[in-house]
């Protein structure tokens, strides 16, 4: 039996280091999308339809923020609550865990920072437009978790590149054993 354990430990290592991209593919999936993710969602839940569920009817005044399409402050209070501390969480799982950067901390923080403003710009807008759409139906809060989970997993299209490539750098590509 111990021959089993070591021959899968094996195989996998000789998966990671035949694909490294696609296991960190895997792993930000796992620990950003889903674990991060999934937090997130359970967050902006709870401060949605409990914390802040009297501010569902106080409309938005803010110019900027109704051209962005945010025109609910319960949705957007929960937003940038959640938002916050699911970037910030996926900031530090992906710089230790998914991608072992080893690039200058401070600079990363930045770039990161600058991911986190325009994320929050355009999936408060998404996640306005689509809030529109859904309300037509009258879903409820079965609504409200599609439309967080699409307005979370969009961004993926854009966020993954620019963790790997830009904010979460290596110097140099270590071996698959440190990754």
């Amino acid at each position: 039996m111990e021959k089993e354990k070591t021959s899968l430990k094996q195989k996998g290592s000789r998966f990671i280091e035949k694909h490294g991209e696609i296991w960190k593919i895997i792993k930000w999936v796992l620990l950003s999308g889903i674990g991060v993710s999934g937090l997130e969602l359970v967050v902006h839940m709870f401060l949605l339809n409990y914390v802040f569920s009297s501010l569902h009817n106080v409309a938005v005044t803010t110019p900027w923020l109704l051209y962005i399409k945010v025109t609910d402050l319960a949705y957007l209070y929960a937003f940038l609550i959640s938002a916050t501390l699911g970037y910030s969480l996926a900031f530090i799982v992906n710089r230790k865990v998914t991608f072992h950067a080893d690039a200058n901390p401070a600079l990363s923080a930045f770039l990161a920072l600058l991911l986190v403003v325009f994320n929050i710009f355009a999936t408060a807008w998404l996640g306005s437009a689509v809030s529109s759409l859904v309300s037509v139906y009258n879903w409820g809060w079965f609504g409200d978790v599609l439309v967080k989970v699409a307005v979370m997993a969009v961004p993926s299209l854009w966020v993954y590149p620019v963790n790997r490539f830009i904010i979460h750098r290596k110097k140099k590509e270590n071996t698959a054993a440190e990754q």
